[in-house]
């Protein structure tokens, strides 16, 4: 049971991570881009 809770709570720990860094690509030599959705453009890197 505590493994079972402990895989629970490293998956919820690690999945604000992995958004954080999730990204479709389209970057320019600078690492930013132009978002679709509303037409700012901003960095990554």
């Amino acid at each position: 049971m505590k493994a079972i809770a402990l895989a629970f709570a490293l998956l919820l720990g690690a999945l604000p991570v992995a958004s954080a860094f999730a990204h479709g690509g389209g970057l320019d030599r600078n690492g930013c881009h132009t978002e679709r959705r509303n037409g700012t453009y901003h960095c990554h890197r």
